[in-house]
């Protein structure tokens, strides 16, 4: 239903999240952050099943407990990551895959990758991806 009077709308300063942690799962500041199927915020590794979230904002070490015993904050937006090698200044616009929770790729590898975000820029130190 079309709004019929102004209303105050909730948002988030950064574009900043927070998840559960998966169980056994431990996540280090700075890195790829993505949910697995269960919505359960895992780091970034090859896996065809995740959804891209973020960069953690702080470590957070799960790794003896159940999923939901602990929360990560991420904050989406652009980030530069290790490039694989595979990645030229033509894939601008381009859509960047994740390898491991620092690297990504310019191929989903077969199916076998989920997809970061876009590639925004490619310089000497490595690449700038736009996590929405």
């Amino acid at each position: 239903m079309p709004l019929t009077k102004d209303r105050v709308v909730s948002y988030r300063p950064g574009r900043r999240r927070n998840d559960p942690v998966a169980a056994a799962s431990n996540i280090f500041a700075g890195a790829i952050v993505c949910l697995d199927a269960a919505g359960n915020a895992v780091p970034g590794t090859v896996s065809a099943a995740l959804t891209a979230r973020g960069v953690a904002m702080e470590a957070v070490d799960n790794s003896v407990g159940l999923a939901g015993d602990l929360t990560i904050e991420s904050q989406a937006g652009e980030h530069r990551f290790k490039n694989d090698g595979s990645i030229a200044r033509a894939d601008i616009g381009a859509t960047a895959y994740i390898v491991d929770d620092e690297t990504v790729a310019d191929t989903d590898g077969g199916g076998t990758r989920s997809a970061l975000g876009r590639i925004t820029d490619v310089d000497s130190v490595g690449v700038w991806v736009d996590i929405l």
